[in-house]
């Protein structure tokens, strides 16, 4: 079996396999384990991920997080998604199919379904990616999904929302880097509600798919249980700061106009940027929670504010 430079591997002392263990997710996931009993983890050599790898009929459980993320910038090529997020997938799938492990996890994405979210997403919508990043996801979702899975054999495919936690460095980084500066946010006119996944609670049900046999194979979102808007994380980084929020209702239309133009000027609040602020993109995770049959144990907004202090120790 061939696994390329973008399979990074954890090996777990008797019970697992973990894929790109260099990211944000993986780093986390690595400290949440560390910290419980029997997993003991030790990471392959780089150099090893090129030749054949073969693993030990001792391995209970996959999970992989390997991938190639979401270029906000464009600058990537379509071929690199589906090579990363499409085959790399089915060769660690197939791995897994002709091995004695019982546990399969694999992190896609809500854009292997869809950009924009009308009400709330759940996973009976029918998926209608538009990027190569949401297509290369489901891809692999729909190639795992079309083969028969082997009695005694569990498998899960997660999709989260935006994951945040220590070491962070999407969007939600930019924003703090604005508003901790105690600058005014003028954008409280824009009433909008998104979903967030804190990395404790996805490590949490991570680990509940490995120790349980109760909860059935299958797709789930993956989410905190209440969507926050904007300017809710405008007042829980001035909280996590020990700051008073200034958040100001200017009109929506004339911060329209000014985004128009930032559009001609190339400034920083252009059109795309001030959609992305203040669109809504709602998650359910009814699903997993009912299959968990018990409570995510952060907070929508603990998890924010653990979040938000984390980047002020850097």
């Amino acid at each position: 079996m061939q696994v390329n430079k973008f399979c990074q591997i954890l090996l777990i002392k008797v019970k697992g396999i973990i894929s790109g263990i260099s990211g944000f997710v993986g780093t986390n996931i690595n400290k949440y384990f560390s910290h419980i009993e029997n997993y003991e983890i030790d990471s392959f050599d780089k150099q090893n991920c090129n030749k054949n790898i073969s693993f030990s009929c001792e391995v209970q459980f996959f999970i992989h997080l390997a991938g190639k993320a979401h270029d906000l910038k464009n600058a990537s090529s379509p071929d690199e998604y589906y090579k990363v997020n499409t085959e790399l997938t089915k060769v660690i799938f197939d791995a897994f199919l002709v091995s004695k492990a019982k546990v399969f996890i694999t992190l896609s994405s809500v854009k292997a379904v869809t950009d924009q979210i009308v009400e709330v997403l759940t996973e009976e919508q029918i998926p209608n990616p538009i990027t190569h990043y949401g297509k290369s996801k489901l891809l692999a979702e729909e190639y795992i999904l079309s083969q028969t899975i082997p009695d005694g054999k569990r498998v899960y495919i997660l999709r989260p929302c935006m994951i945040h936690g220590p070491g962070n460095k999407g969007n939600l980084n930019l924003l703090f880097n604005i508003a901790s500066k105690g600058f005014p946010w003028p954008l409280g006119a824009f009433d909008n509600k998104r979903s967030f996944c804190s990395i404790e609670n996805l490590c949490f049900i991570i680990n509940e798919l490995i120790e349980r046999e109760d909860i059935p194979s299958g797709v789930y979102n993956v989410a905190d249980d209440v969507p926050l808007s904007t300017n809710d994380l405008i007042r829980l980084i001035a909280e996590s700061k020990g700051m008073v929020a200034r958040i100001f209702d200017v009109n929506k239309s004339f911060i329209s106009s000014l985004a128009r133009l930032g559009d001609l000027l190339g400034l920083q609040l252009n059109t795309e940027r001030l959609r992305k602020l203040t669109e809504s993109y709602m998650v359910s995770n009814i699903k997993i929670r009912k299959a968990l049959g018990k409570s995510l144990p952060v907070s929508s907004e603990d998890g924010l504010i653990n979040t938000f202090k984390s980047f002020s120790k850097k």
